[in-house]
């Protein structure tokens, strides 16, 4: 929406002129605009709230070939609003791509980590926040000048989303459904295991893995997927939750949106000329997504609580010496350089930590009947949060400015903090063993054998 937003704050004073005869003010075209950008988080809210019901019932693979009904649809509704000179057929389509978003967030999430085998879950789990930045990536590519980014193509930019939409649309019912699905929600273990084959290959030997999965039902025998406040109340997965509460908070209150909201007025005081900011700014998301891709590469090494409290503890110091760095630009003029590599090693610190394995996590802490809740708790955090900062980061930075960093660097210390000190390392563990490992970091103090003392009473007759 960066790119065209000049374009499209225009439609809508010539909407409200040849409706009304009203020039709108600048005040009132803000104002417009910010609600047709954060429409789009109410729509992920949205489909976040869904899912649980949804991905329980049908399954993963038909809710994402559903949602892709919801993106066509707005693609087509982006394409002809400049023809229909009607922004509220932006605003529309922009609340039906946040629904696709919120689902497919969670339900590709889930999809995939369910489809992978236990040695690859990690890599695979990444692959999301991969094709996120690449996602990004592209946008921003499409919407320079040269390319879509013009007065005449600009709907073609915003509708681009309905190109991969039809693409999902025609390769997705070629794939298998979940085997853990299949087996775990549906006690198919036939179709599981054809699944299984399909995805992992006919002539390896699965049985571990499948044996795995038979334990999980044999333990969740009788077990209905629980609701979000059957989850809230369930004492046993306390820490779970706590857990996914802390990193999605997080994800979106780190300060990546400030650090790139901050981004071109630092390149702009490096020197660069402003029409050419925003080939610049492909260089930080091409940052983002070779990160992401480095990111998938050391996971299964180094683990995801090593990333994720590193992630965070690495962002915070990075936010920290950047407000000093802001500070002093006016005053020394190598600063703003300094200031434009700190970016950079922000943003490789986020892609390769909280971004990479946040979006996953539900998977791996949750068994089969949690996990569709806790999606819907990751998820909704995550998209209130991003609404919640869209609305009152502008009034921050005005009371703020650059200070802001210190409030991010709170949530980044404290993230940090909290998942190397209460969260198990989940590497090479199945959903089980990562349960029983929260336990025993966080059992109940139990007084020793040693100090129970024992008193008997005795009367006599």
């Amino acid at each position: 929406m960066t790119s065209p937003s000049f374009f499209i704050k225009e439609l809508v004073n010539q909407t409200c002129m040849q409706r009304y005869n009203l020039s709108l003010e600048h005040g009132q075209i803000s104002l417009i605009w910010s609600f047709l950008v954060s429409i789009f988080c109410i729509g992920g809210l949205v489909g976040s709230l869904s899912i649980g019901r949804f991905t329980s019932k049908y399954g993963r693979k038909q809710c994402l070939l559903l949602s892709n009904l919801l993106t066509i649809s707005g693609a087509v509704l982006m394409l002809l609003s400049k023809t229909a000179m009607s922004f509220e057929m932006i605003m529309v389509a922009r609340f039906l791509y946040g629904i696709n978003a919120g689902v497919s967030l969670s339900v590709h999430t889930m999809y995939l980590v369910e489809c992978a085998p236990k040695r690859l879950r990690g890599m695979v789990g990444v692959t999301v926040v991969t094709f996120i930045s690449m996602g990004k990536f592209w946008g921003q590519l499409l919407g320079i000048s040269e390319l879509l980014g013009t007065e005449d193509r600009w709907p073609w930019l915003l509708a681009f989303n309905g190109f991969t939409a039809v693409l999902q649309l025609l390769t997705l019912p070629f794939l298998p459904e979940s085997p853990r699905y299949l087996l775990l929600d549906r006690g198919d273990r036939q179709g599981c295991e054809k699944a299984i084959r399909r995805l992992w290959g006919r002539d390896g030997d699965y049985g571990a893995e499948v044996e795995e999965m038979l334990q999980e039902h044999a333990a969740l025998q009788g077990v209905r997927s629980h609701t979000v406040i059957e989850l809230i109340r369930n004492q046993s997965v306390r820490w779970q939750l706590l857990t996914i509460l802390a990193t999605f908070t997080s994800l979106q209150l780190s300060g990546i949106n400030a650090v790139y909201f901050y981004s071109y007025e630092v390149f702009r005081a490096a020197g660069i000329q402003s029409h050419q900011l925003r080939y610049v700014a492909l260089g930080t998301g091409l940052c983002e997504f070779t990160t992401s891709i480095a990111c998938f590469m050391i996971i299964e090494s180094t683990g995801k609580k090593m990333l994720l409290s590193r992630g965070y503890l690495c962002t915070a110091a990075t936010l920290g010496v950047l407000v000093v760095t802001l500070y002093l630009q006016d005053q020394v003029t190598w600063m703003p350089y300094c200031s434009m590599v700190l970016i950079f090693i922000f943003i490789f610190f986020f892609s390769s930590g909280p971004a990479g394995v946040t979006a996953a996590l539900p998977g791996e802490l949750f068994t089969q009947s949690f996990k569709s809740a806790g999606y819907t708790v990751g998820c909704t955090v995550n998209w209130t949060c991003m609404f919640l900062l869209g609305m009152l980061f502008p009034l921050i930075v005005e009371h703020l400015d650059y200070f802001c960093f210190l409030i991010f660097l709170f949530f980044c210390v404290f993230t940090g903090l909290y998942v190397w000190f209460n969260v198990p390392e989940t590497k090479n563990l199945t959903v089980l063993e990562i349960a029983a490992e929260f336990q025993k970091m966080h059992k109940p103090f139990k007084t020793p054998p040693q100090e129970i003392q024992t008193v008997y009473c005795q009367t006599k007759l």
